[in-house]
């Protein structure tokens, strides 16, 4: 036997469930009844078992190298066993590679490079997203009000909550900064009555978009525009901003510039709700054992994460005040595993709309992250924060007043009194 098979033994008789591996020479170990068989087509596949190295393990599933059989839920309950630590202490910074992170972090992030980041995510394949998305393609954290809500359910929870929290009212105009499918902008303007322009670096979602805004006859007080947030016209300030699912493709060299753009398109008084994925760890911008650098290679490059207390100190720099901060990270686990259930449930579909040479290695690349993110927010390894914040009022004795030009009235209780 081989030191690498008696180390790989010794850590599947540790587990808690049963796992068993095929060697590329037809040599089996593990138990004989598992849960989760791994079918090892690569060597190399064993020394990254063998050391805990998660995120490469799952390139090594993306590329080929070994297949499993199991439900992808039991798969990541085995992962998280066999890490040799936290992910997050294995991501820590010290002085000198933050430094070059936040170097990276200005290169990867010009009008050029996001557009092109945004293209090889969202442009993949509107229909293949359609296979485990809600019937409004929402494509971030749900809120799941009630425990029992179907997906659907708890994102339509998700996109009210958002605009409770911002107060919106009728004629208000409002900008959906990053604004995905639709689903917020669309929502808003259905059953708000507010004005909305929202703005992507996505053809797709930008064609399909402004499909369903003519289809609904929306077309006089809802747009959608191609554009860089970077471009937005600051001459005609908005009443409220939602930012959803966007500040984490900004880059963290450039958080305070963001939100001073922000700042700079919302009137005095305003509101703007950052809804983003932070980090779980005060330093790191990734998750260590190879998960950040998996994330980079195959689903969100130039993605970076921020802990909260750095994106409030950003927002606090930019000139705005928060007045509301929620972690949901528990909402976004079940959401997660509710994608992750749907997309398994339409493996063979999948393969058929991606239809491309590398169909089969995205297809593998979607089902490791998605269940992989499920794990990291259960754990904690990653959360998500809604932050309310306004243009910062000075001065002022009739803010419990409920005065016509201030947006937030300092009573929680409004983003939950039915309208």
């Amino acid at each position: 036997m081989s030191a690498i098979t008696s180390i790989i033994e010794k850590k599947l008789g540790s587990l808690a469930m049963p796992v068993s591996l095929e060697m590329p020479d037809g040599e089996k170990i593990g138990a004989a009844d598992p849960t989760i068989r791994l079918r090892i087509k690569d060597a190399s596949v064993l020394t990254h078992f063998a050391a805990g190295q998660v995120g490469v393990l799952g390139e090594d599933y993306v590329e080929g190298k070994f297949d499993f059989e199991g439900s992808m839920r039991d798969l990541m309950r085995m992962a998280a066993t066999i890490l040799p630590g936290s992910p997050i202490d294995a991501s820590q910074l010290g002085w000198l590679s933050g430094f070059v992170r936040r170097m990276i972090s200005v290169w990867h992030h010009s009008m050029e490079r996001d557009a092109r980041q945004i293209e090889f995510h969202y442009d993949l394949s509107d229909d293949f997203y359609a296979l485990w998305l809600d019937p409004r393609r929402v494509y971030s954290c749900a809120y799941y009000k009630e425990a029992d809500y179907t997906l659907a359910q708890a994102q339509n929870a998700k996109l009210d909550h958002i605009c409770r929290k911002l107060a919106l009212k009728p004629g208000e105009r409002f900008l959906d900064c990053g604004g995905g499918w639709g689903g917020l902008m669309l929502w808003a303007a259905e059953n708000y009555d507010v004005d909305v322009t929202g703005i992507t670096l996505s053809h797709n979602q930008h064609a399909y978009v402004n499909d369903l805004i003519q289809k609904k006859g929306l077309s006089g007080r809802v747009r959608f525009e191609l554009l860089d947030y970077r471009k937005l016209d600051e001459t005609k300030p908005f009443d409220k901003i939602a930012s959803v699912g966007m500040f984490e493709h900004v880059g963290r060299a450039q958080l305070t510039g963001y939100f001073s753009k922000l700042r700079r398109l919302v009137r005095p008084g305003g509101l703007i709700m950052n809804h983003g994925i932070t980090a779980g760890g005060l330093s790191n911008t990734e998750l260590g054992n190879g998960m950040g650098d998996f994330i980079e290679k195959f689903i969100f490059p130039g993605g970076e994460l921020s802990h909260v207390h750095y994106v409030m100190q950003t927002i606090a720099e930019a000139g705005l005040e928060a007045v509301d901060v929620e972690n949901i990270r528990p909402h976004y686990a079940r959401t997660l595993w509710a994608w992750s259930d749907a997309l398994e449930q339409h493996l063979g579909e999948a393969r058929t709309l991606l239809n491309t040479p590398s169909a089969e290695r995205s297809l593998r690349a979607y089902r490791m992250y998605l269940a992989g993110c499920a794990m990291g927010f259960e754990h904690g390894w990653v959360a998500l924060h809604q932050i309310l914040a306004q243009h910062v009022p000075t001065g002022r004795s009739d803010e419990l007043d409920y005065p016509r030009d201030l947006a937030y009235p300092w009573r929680r209780d409004y983003i939950y009194v039915d309208r």
